[in-house]
């Protein structure tokens, strides 16, 4: 087994006023040539978008993108006519391929919108692009773990080009779960606590925290207070 642990304060951290982003691997102007990505992992955004403020339209290409509001409503409008509100509970996904034009905005004038922007590096170029977005049933991951995104479009959650595989899971205290890697053999997991604290295979985890984890068959998860995790399941080696 192999690890690397990135804590909650080690992150970039980018305060435009508007938006507040903590940046697990290099983005934007926080470069850091030890976490430019954990396999096809390549941006795990932490963002905070003040009310009614936004990011305006901007391109994309070649990467699968994904987001999933933790608080508050995100609105996004792209120009493959897809004009929606996301919410906590939803998950967006985005296939770039050969480009894609979209905004997000803070949908809400009385609060501000907290929302997790995650790129993953595809396994096919040049894609047709794609958008879809899915309310999960977040009853389905107490005291358990919820797959929430695959490289099946027939499997539970949204689908990407990638053999990836997202889960959420929401612990009560003293509560312990096991996550068996869907391809242990290529795969890693990047274990994100997104509230609580956690020990993951004997290693102690606070909100926000990171862990890495690699050449290895599962995760053995214990919840050390309340705790909502993600784990993000990505190919280590990029085509």
């Amino acid at each position: 087994m192999k690890t690397i642990l990135h804590r909650a304060d080690t992150r970039g951290d980018a305060n435009h006023g508007w938006l507040h982003s903590k940046h697990s691997f290099s983005f934007a102007n926080y470069h850091d040539p030890e976490r430019m990505h954990f396999g096809a992992l390549r941006v795990l955004n932490d963002d905070t978008v003040s009310e009614n403020r936004g990011f305006g339209t901007h391109p994309h290409r070649n990467m699968e993108i994904i987001s999933i509001p933790l608080e508050g409503d995100l609105r996004h409008q792209d120009n493959m006519g897809n004009k929606t509100i996301i919410k906590s509970g939803d998950i967006q996904v985005m296939s770039a391929g050969t480009g894609i034009m979209h905004s997000e905005y803070n949908h809400n004038a009385d609060q501000p919108v907290k929302f997790l922007q995650i790129w993953v590096i595809p396994n096919k170029q040049g894609v047709t692009p794609r958008y879809d977005q899915i309310t999960l049933n977040v009853a389905d991951r107490k005291n358990k773990v919820q797959q929430v995104l695959s490289p099946h479009p027939d499997d539970a959650g949204v689908w990407i080009h990638q053999n990836a595989w997202f889960s959420m899971s929401d612990l009560d205290q003293g509560k312990e779960v096991s996550y068996h890697l869907q391809d242990a053999q290529h795969n890693g997991v990047y274990a994100f606590i997104l509230k609580g604290d956690a020990t993951i295979n004997g290693q102690a985890l606070h909100q926000r925290d990171g862990l890495g984890i690699w050449e290895v068959e599962s995760l053995d998860i214990k919840a050390d207070s309340d705790t909502e995790i993600l784990l993000m399941e990505v190919p280590m080696a990029l085509n």
